[in-house]
């Protein structure tokens, strides 16, 4: 028998993901959106890299996986000023897995209304909603380049990455 840190069975990530997902109200991609409306944040966890490659959703806030909880546990010395036991936070990675283990982890800090975007950034892009071309990693994208047939740069196309439009990442 394998044993866990804790002296229990070890777990699967299967498992874990299960267990993390049963606590939490996901919410689909019009779902979120509409939470946006209503003040909830959506939370981009997604890495620069992929944010650059893949675009960005107007309006979310980006904070990398890796110090997520210190930005957000109202108790750290991290934190963003956004962060509160009461905020509504909406966690997005690329297809909705890593999300699902983070938005957990945020209400093991006590954060309450956190959850996560099922299918991910994804799931945003295929349901046609707003996004925008990612910040600009060095070497990735030409500032200021637009894409044959895509919009001007900054504006907000439905399902669509607009080339040349850069975000504050």
């Amino acid at each position: 028998m394998v044993t866990g840190s804790r002296g229990g069975a070890a777990r699967s990530i299967d498992e874990i993901l299960g267990e993390a997902r049963a606590r939490l109200r996901r919410l689909g991609p019009e779902g979120a959106s509409a939470a946006m409306t209503s003040g909830a944040v959506l939370v981009d966890i997604r890495s620069q890299a992929q944010r650059a490659g893949q675009g960005v959703v107007p309006g979310a806030l980006h904070v990398e996986r890796n110090v997520l909880e210190w930005r957000f546990d109202p108790r750290s010395p991290a934190r963003l000023p956004e962060a509160s036991y009461r905020l509504r936070v909406i966690v997005m990675c690329v297809e909705g897995y890593t999300s699902s283990l983070a938005a957990a982890s945020l209400q093991d800090l006590g954060v309450a209304g956190a959850t996560d975007l099922a299918g991910g950034f994804r799931a945003w892009q295929r349901a046609g909603l707003p996004v925008l071309a990612g910040p600009v990693v060095p070497g990735s994208v030409v500032p200021g380049s637009v894409a044959p047939g895509s919009a001007a740069p900054g504006s907000v196309v439905p399902g669509s990455v607009v080339s040349g439009a850069v975000l504050p990442g």
